[in-house]
């Protein structure tokens, strides 16, 4: 399969598949290069909360804005906790979490809207960004699934929301952004028997590989793909990233990789209004 993200300039890689469908559409995720952060998060640092220089930030996330043609304050941001708390945003939300952790919204993994100019943002160093769009409904969404997230079916939980709105499951597009593969994640039996108890009738060897006694090769891509089929999303409409984030270190931050001293990737997603195309 062809990779879904393609790398549009040093800053971004973005979804050209949904994008053709929509050409008023922003979306896609950041690399970790064409920043000016130094060290640790050298040099496109997205993450408010990790010890970065805020100013350096600040400039990172005005780099971004222009490129994308999505001006800051209309941007919305969240403190992510890795659970699967999801709300819906509309422009009241605009600025919220963008450059002050204080103001961003409490506890969120989740955020989409129907609302157009607000692009949805989360960070990531190594979790799995998840895209939802719904083209006939001008929709778009965005979910955080580590694994905490992930067992919790924050995936799922989206789907039965947008179901809630009279959106059909087999209409929305899901895309499973750059994230750690499993390759690179190794858990123990804790995990592995939460991720069990969500997928009950999967059969285990299509997500996890035991690597060595009590100890599990995880392919978290795969299990949110299940769990999207699982809540009634076609096969055909996900797509998924084939970007490992803790093996392309020369392109994205990992924490698992860095050992938590590092920066945070930002996905996004939102549609441009008739000024702004």
């Amino acid at each position: 399969m062809t990779e879904p993200f393609v790398l549009e300039n040093e800053q971004t890689l973005s979804l050209h598949k949904w994008k053709k469908l929509q050409p008023n559409l922003v979306v896609g995720f950041t690399t970790k290069n064409g920043g000016i952060s130094e060290g640790h998060y050298n040099t496109l640092n997205m993450g408010l909360h990790v010890k970065d220089s805020q100013d350096a930030v600040y400039q990172n996330k005005k780099t971004v804005a222009e490129l994308l043609n999505m001006p800051t304050e209309n941007w919305v941001g969240c403190d992510q906790t890795h659970e699967d708390n999801i709300v819906k945003v509309d422009e009241s939300y605009k600025g919220k979490g963008v450059f002050s952790y204080d103001t961003a919204l409490t506890g969120t993994d989740g955020i989409y809207t129907d609302r157009e100019d607000i692009l949805l943002t989360l960070c990531f160093a190594d979790c799995v960004p998840l895209y939802f769009f719904a083209p006939d409904h001008s929709i778009v969404g965005i979910a955080h699934a580590g694994w905490k997230g992930t067992v919790k079916n924050i995936a799922g939980k989206m789907i039965k929301l947008w179901k809630s709105e009279g959106i059909k499951e087999d209409s929305i597009l899901v895309a499973i952004g750059p994230s750690i593969s499993a390759e690179a994640y190794v858990v123990d039996h804790f995990v592995v028997n939460k991720v069990k108890d969500v997928l009950p009738t999967i059969n285990q060897d299509k997500y996890m590989k035991e690597v060595s006694e009590g100890q599990f090769a995880l392919d978290l891509k795969r299990v949110n793909y299940e769990l999207l089929v699982q809540a009634g999303v076609k096969d055909e409409n996900i797509l998924s990233s084939s970007f490992c984030t803790s093996r392309a270190d020369s392109l994205f931050f990992s924490h698992r990789r860095d050992k938590g001293n590092t920066g945070r990737m930002m996905s996004f997603i939102g549609l441009k209004g008739a000024n702004r195309k």
